[in-house]
């Protein structure tokens, strides 16, 4: 019956899965290695018993065997490597951190890493190459094979994180005068098909693609039938110059397994396909988060020094801010000594419209990445967020309004609230438009946009609160 899983009758179930019960010993229920097998490599590293410490890695799968060097100290990563020579195959390098593979890659002679770049798809030997210094690119492309080494070139030629660096150039194309059964043979008969492919791409006598294939349509349609009526004219072409997160963003909006990659002039060049693109959108997503905060690559594994570099920036950028806000508390300096309650409550309002603004922000840089938010409903996000923020501002307004009248003075109160609402209405405000200003400058908009942010943020609600309070009459 189709869907149904058949076992040999003389195995039981638990018998024909072996590797589930190796897995019980070595991984917790979130599929993590358990820290009590990572202390028994350590340990046998540490005795210098390179056998046992192979008997336990030998099973492990290629990306669980890169969680493991990923896990240790640098000097036991290469203790490791090794000891498990064999068994550092290019899935496993591929598999790696990018601060670790790039160490462990650096400390191997180029015919070493040769070996491992011919194991790999084109498009995970470019990633593996691509990081290389230029001396020591050069001296491993030396040692591939010409064809190997034409195509990691032909990649390496264009600009990173676009779809030319990410495609595989390992795909399958025939021409559009085939039939079905034509196809079927070819598939069956080629030696040089890629290891795994979904559809099959319908080229003209200039090999542009000019229609696609599914393999269960070319499984369930009859020998005779001529390759053109059945493959789907209307396809999604993907430009080999096109960013890497528009291509995810493209795979999303379509819902695509695999697409065709072309070059300038439009012939088919490679394919993407969805696993690759997965990788892609986790990615992004991750650089996002990471450029809104300032902390770089926020990798664990990043040198020292290059996350000092990344981070003290932006921290020299905040102190410039903070002074600009600091000068706005200083104007104000002979109001705050009449009433001493302004010192303690001022925080207050500029910490809800940070955060406010922080909220908007980062929706809207997510809407920007995603293609949601575009030129033609800028104002209309706008307007969202304005009532988002109005309905937000009056109800944290109305409360902590509510407690200073309590313990103070209903002025105070009265200030306090009317403060609010002014700072998370142009938090709001700041919180789209300047990630929108970015993004029409053809700045990424998640780099630098928490830092004016919270400048505008900060100085708006000193300024609010404290010349609302001159201007009642309670300081000044």
């Amino acid at each position: 019956m189709a869907g149904d899983h058949l076992l040999d009758d003389d195995l039981t179930a638990e018998e024909a899965r072996p590797d589930d019960r190796i897995d019980d010993e070595r991984h917790d229920a979130d599929n993590i290695l358990k820290p009590e097998f990572v202390r028994r490599v350590q340990d046998a590293l540490e005795a210098g018993d390179s056998a046992a410490a192979y008997d336990l890695v030998e099973p492990l799968h290629a990306a669980d065997v890169a969680d493991l060097l990923e896990l240790l100290s640098p000097a036991q990563r290469q203790q490791l490597a090794a000891a498990i020579t064999d068994l550092m195959s290019g899935e496993v390098i591929a598999e790696l951190n990018d601060h670790v593979r790039e160490d462990m890659i650096e400390a191997l002679p180029a015919a070493a890493v040769a070996e491992i770049a011919g194991e790999l798809d084109t498009d995970d030997a470019v990633q593996l190459i691509e990081d290389l210094d230029e001396e020591d690119q050069r001296a491993v492309l030396a040692e591939l094979e010409p064809e190997d080494r034409a195509a990691i070139e032909s990649a390496l030629a264009y600009p990173e994180e676009t779809a030319g660096r990410l495609m595989s150039r390992e795909f399958v194309a025939v021409p559009e005068h085939l039939t079905v059964g034509d196809v079927i043979d070819y598939l069956r008969n080629g030696s040089d098909l890629p290891a795994e492919f979904y559809e099959v791409f319908v080229v003209d006598a200039r090999h542009h693609p000019v229609g696609t294939c599914q393999l269960s349509w070319i499984l369930t349609t009859p020998r005779s039938v001529a390759l053109s009526d059945v493959m789907k004219r209307d396809q999604t072409l993907i430009p080999a110059t096109l960013d890497q997160e528009e291509v995810g963003n493209m795979f999303q909006k379509y819902a695509l397994i695999s697409a065709a990659v072309v070059d300038q002039s439009g012939r088919l060049v490679g394919q993407l396909t969805v696993d690759d693109v997965v990788h892609i959108i986790a990615e992004e997503a991750g650089e996002d988060v990471l450029l809104l905060s300032g902390a770089g690559d926020g990798d664990i594994n990043e040198p020292i020094r290059e996350a000092y570099s990344a981070r003290v920036r932006w921290l020299i950028a905040n102190l410039g801010t903070a002074v600009v806000a600091s000068s706005i508390i200083a104007i104000f300096g002979a109001a705050i000594e009449q009433l001493v309650a302004l010192a303690v409550l001022m925080p207050i309002v500029a910490s809800i419209g940070g955060n406010a603004g922080t909220q908007t922000m980062a929706v809207t840089v997510r809407a920007i990445a995603m293609n949601q938010l575009t030129r033609s409903n800028t104002r209309r996000m706008v307007w969202r967020e304005l009532r988002v923020a109005l309905a937000n501002g009056a109800t944290v307004g109305l409360l902590i309004g509510l407690a200073v009248a309590a313990i103070f003075t209903p002025q105070l109160g009265a200030v306090i609230a009317a403060a609010m609402v002014i700072n998370v209405l142009v938090a709001g405000l700041a919180g789209v438009l300047v990630p929108v200003i970015f993004e029409r400058l053809d700045i990424d908009p998640a780099v630098a946009s928490s830092v004016f942010v919270t400048m505008i943020t900060d100085s708006m609600g000193f300024f609010a609160f404290l010349g609302l309070a001159v201007a009642s009459g309670l300081a000044g």
